[in-house]
């Protein structure tokens, strides 16, 4: 990480749009993996490869999203440091509670798994135990959703104010951070859905694809970082 906060702002753009697009693409394996799996004990047991496999995309998203947070951070210091810090600071909190969550998507294999320790419990009561876990991991991820909302808003803000990036990203992430924020009421989030997500996800990918083709002006960046600060 150090090595690549001293990389020239082009390579950083682009090292970024690349585990951005990594976070796409796992997520998408993990939304596969956990989406093709009815709601239903016998499915869970059945199924466990998808599970572990699903777990394991999910930790990958977030070392990805981290990886994207911190050089943000470095790519947008020169624009505002403390704004800058904030979204990273946002970035991280909901990269946490993500990768948090990611062991309550495992919970139900180890619950429904027959070990002797859990014979305790009936049948029923086994299956109310691993459902409760699954519904724990959904509103965990509304609740990161909400955290990524406020990075979203603040990275379109410092797009908007630097001069290296254009400004219609910045309008483009706005409103991803106000279709995350959607998430703050579930029942609106829902009611939203899924056209909340679709902007959501198109808006970051926009900004994904242009830092790997496009990458940042060079010139204006450093013109912006040699400028005084705010």
């Amino acid at each position: 990480m150090e090595r690549l906060a001293e990389a020239s702002p082009g390579p950083k753009a682009r090292i970024a749009g690349i585990f951005y697009l990594l976070t796409f693409l796992v997520a998408g394996i993990s939304s596969l993996a956990g989406g093709g799996i009815a709601a239903t004990a016998n499915s869970i047991l059945v199924h466990q490869s998808l599970f572990r496999l699903g777990f394991a995309a999910d930790l990958i998203v977030v070392a990805c999203y981290v990886a994207v947070t911190a050089l943000f951070y470095e790519l947008f210091r020169p624009v505002n440091r403390s704004l800058s810090l904030l979204a990273a600071f946002f970035g991280l909190v909901g990269c946490a509670i993500q990768a948090f969550i990611c062991f309550f998507h495992l919970a139900p294999f180890v619950i429904l798994g027959g070990a002797p320790y859990l014979s305790v419990f009936n049948a029923e009561q086994l299956r109310a135990l691993a459902f409760m876990f699954l519904e724990f991991y959904g509103q965990g991820f509304s609740i990161a959703l909400v955290f990524f909302g406020f990075y979203c808003l603040l990275i379109g803000y410092l797009i908007f104010r630097s001069t290296f990036l254009p400004r219609f990203l910045g309008v483009l992430m706005t409103f991803a951070g106000l279709a995350w924020l959607t998430f703050l009421s579930p029942p609106l989030a829902n009611y939203l859905s899924p056209y909340n997500l679709a902007v959501g996800a198109l808006a970051e990918l926009s900004l994904t694809l242009w830092c790997l083709v496009m990458g940042v002006n060079v010139q204006r960046w450093k013109d912006q970082a040699s400028a005084p600060r705010e």
